[in-house]
């Protein structure tokens, strides 16, 4: 059995984006381990705080119902700040994940990777996926980290495959079931310029998350104070599993081509 170190740029990003796999590997005897760079200090402020509790100790407690629902057998922070959107003031606070030094992120959870004697490390793509400041310091830090632990792991990216999103956006709209004003395109720039994702031709691993998109959705909905996570609780089961229902991960250095199934068996 092999041990996965995930690492996700803020709490509700392993539900959204690698929940599924996450779910299989544990099903399958493997060790998983989510590591969040980012406290998720800017999400959502949820109205119903108790007096003295902050949005971090409630981020937190979401983290941990998340990894419940996901058989995560361990969950670390990494104590960064969540540094917002792109080119909002936080992006260069000094706390924050983005401003950090990436030897320095990639110390911490080389500790982690050594604790556990880690097979594999799980990042995203090199702009992460939409450009988000932390998604793609998240990729950094994880190149790094591959180079600094003492047992050197596989690397994988989540990404989103465009050409996929592509299609289900045809798909919907031949069907009427996108807006008529809707103007989404994959292809357009995202948060940092760049597309959404990774054209199909450079993804390696399709993971379908059928099997356990009820866990994957438990894992959102861990995470139901946050704003963005609404949305997706409240699709229809049919509109939800074809959203979440696929999982995409590059594997650098592997031979182009992609395979059906779990990238750790």
């Amino acid at each position: 059995m092999s041990t996965i170190v995930f690492l996700h740029a803020h709490p509700d990003d392993e539900a959204s984006q690698t929940s599924a796999t996450m779910r299989l590997a544990a099903d399958a005897g493997h060790r998983v381990v989510c590591v969040y760079a980012t406290n998720g200090d800017h999400g959502t402020v949820p109205a119903d705080l108790r007096e003295g509790e902050t949005v971090v100790d409630r981020r937190r407690a979401e983290a941990q119902a998340s990894a419940v629902a996901l058989g995560t057998a361990r969950v670390v922070w990494l104590g960064y700040a969540d540094s917002g959107m792109t080119g909002w003031e936080q992006n260069s606070h000094e706390q924050s994940f983005h401003a950090c030094s990436t030897d320095e992120a990639a110390a911490r959870l080389a500790r982690v990777l050594d604790e556990e004697d880690a097979d594999v490390v799980v990042g995203y793509d090199w702009h992460g996926g939409y450009g988000h400041p932390d998604h793609v310091k998240v990729h950094a830090v994880v190149h790094r980290v591959a180079e600094l632990a003492a047992r050197r792991p596989r690397l994988l990216e989540a990404t989103m495959n465009r050409d996929h999103l592509r299609r289900m956006f045809e798909a919907a709209t031949a069907a009427g079931m996108a807006p008529e004003d809707a103007d989404w395109d994959p292809d357009a720039p995202a948060d940092d310029g760049n597309p959404v994702g990774t054209p199909e031709a450079e993804i390696h691993w399709h993971v379908d998350a059928r099997p356990v998109l009820a866990a994957k959705r438990a894992a959102l909905s861990a995470h139901a104070s946050q704003e963005d996570v609404g949305w997706m609780l409240g699709m229809p089961d049919e509109q939800f599993a074809a959203a979440f229902g696929d999982e995409w991960f590059i594997e650098p250095g592997r031979e182009p081509g992609m395979t059906d199934g779990h990238p750790v068996g």
